[in-house]
Formats: structure tokens, sequence, C-alpha cells
């Protein structure tokens, strides 16, 4: 059996940028959500039983990108310039896709993960009484390959 050693860490702080300049910054990160067959065509189909799925999705990334600070402990509060929150449907998944854009002193990385994780924590929420076998169980359903894609600094 592997020895494990315990790592203590007393100290956690948020990193101090007062010296960093303002630059433009970009994320761009993405993630996917795998579904039944059914469920997806359902939510194509503007069947599901919760209402818009991917409305309420977006809706849910674009605050989540918004409250990442509140979320996050050491993240640093930011200007978010803009979000976009864009799905593709792919075979036998549905993947998010966030970009956050700002201008500060920080990068924008996180906001665009938690948006992200949110946005396909959202559908599964939104699609789970259809997801579940007859024990109860989600067999089909998981989220994966949440990741940055790209990120930009400057011009």
């Amino acid at each position: 059996m592997p020895e494990f050693t315990h790592i203590q860490d007393d100290k956690a702080q948020m990193v101090d940028i007062s010296g960093k300049s303002d630059v433009t910054r970009e994320a761009v990160a993405s993630g996917k959500i795998y579904l039944r067959a059914e469920t997806l065509t359902a939510i194509r189909e503007g069947r599901v039983v919760k209402g818009n799925v991917l409305a309420t999705a977006r809706v849910a990334a674009t605050l989540a990108v918004k409250n990442t600070a509140t979320i996050i402990p050491m993240c640093h509060p930011i200007p978010i310039s803009s979000i976009s929150v864009d799905f593709t449907d792919g075979v036998g998944y549905i993947e998010a896709t966030v970009v956050v854009k700002m201008t500060g002193k920080t990068g924008v990385e996180m906001e665009a993960l938690t948006g992200v994780s949110v946005a396909l924590l959202t559908v599964w929420d939104m699609v789970k009484s259809a997801e579940k076998d007859k024990d109860g169980q989600y067999p089909v359903t998981r989220i994966e390959g949440i990741r940055v894609l790209e990120k930009k600094k400057g011009k």
C-alpha cells in the first residue's frame, strides 16, 4: 500500500496584482455533458418538463461567470466586459463553450471554467428525471472534458 503524506497548508491568500497593468484578456473554456438519445431529442424539440434547457443553462452560466469571485475564494472580483455562451450538439452529448472578455490585471480562465461547469450542471438538473434509470441511477449521464481551450492577453 502506498504511503501518503499529509500536506498541511496554513496559508491561503489572494495574489497581489496591484503592480500589474490593465490589459485586455480573453479566455475560452468548454466541456461536454453526455445524455441519453431520447433526452437529447427532447432538448432539441423543446419537450423537457422544466422548460428551455439551453436558454436556462445560458443564463446560469452568465450568472456563474459574474459571481466566480464569490464562489472561488482566491479569485479577484473583475470587471467583465463580455460573456458568450454557446452550445454544440454532438453524437450523444452537448458541448458548452464560454468566452469571457475583460480589461484588467488578472486573467479570466476561472470565470470561463466556472461558466462552463454551471452551464453543464444546469443541463443535468433540467433533464435529470429523464436521465434516471429504473433504479434512480444515471448510467449514461456524465460531464467530461472541462478545460481552457484558449486564453489571450493583449491586443
